[in-house]
């Protein structure tokens, strides 16, 4: 009976200490490790894939929100089937998740219908194009067209009280330099 308990105490023991090593050392991947896997990279990677898919130049906005970021990725995807090519550029803090900024590009061919559900207000861009300020899934979106490309600008509810509708017009009206 001794030896029962015994051995039992010992393996309680390991069990314990090898999860305690386990849970000290399982911290999540840094974001370099995780966003490449999932197939982003640099932004200028991204900006090159694009413009040798489409043999055309991407102009991308000069700013960016108010808000501090760690990071920011790119990804192209050429899912090899029409309708699905896209860029996005996604800017993010791995210290405050609120602080997640989108840039979705896709041709005006494959643009994303607007459901009018979502809409909220439109606003007038410097170069006379409309843009669309849409609300869904935990994200303020702010939709317009340039250049036969349809922008989607995505900013998460969390900061809507620093990154107004407003501001998403400036980020727009910052492409045109």
């Amino acid at each position: 009976m001794n030896r029962t308990v015994s051995f039992f105490l010992v393996s309680f023991c390991t069990f314990f200490l090898i999860t305690l090593h386990v849970s000290a050392n399982d911290k999540p991947s840094p974001y370099e490790e995780i966003y490449p896997e999932i197939g982003y990279k640099s932004v200028e990677e991204a900006v090159d894939d694009f413009e040798q898919h489409f043999n055309k130049k991407l102009k991308l906005p000069l700013r960016v929100p108010p808000i501090s970021f760690t990071h920011h990725f790119g990804r192209f995807s050429d899912l090899k089937y029409e309708g699905n090519d896209a860029f996005e550029v996604k800017f993010i803090n791995d210290q405050l998740s609120e602080n997640h900024f989108k840039i979705d590009i896709r041709p005006l061919k494959y643009k994303l219908p607007l459901r009018e559900k979502y809409v909220v207000n439109t606003f007038k861009l410097k170069n006379g194009n409309a843009a669309t300020y849409i609300t869904i899934s935990g994200f303020n979106v702010l939709v317009f067209e340039r250049d036969n490309l349809q922008y989607m600008l995505s900013i998460d509810k969390r900061v809507s009280n620093k990154v107004t509708p407003e501001t998403l017009v400036d980020i727009a009206n910052s492409i045109d330099y």
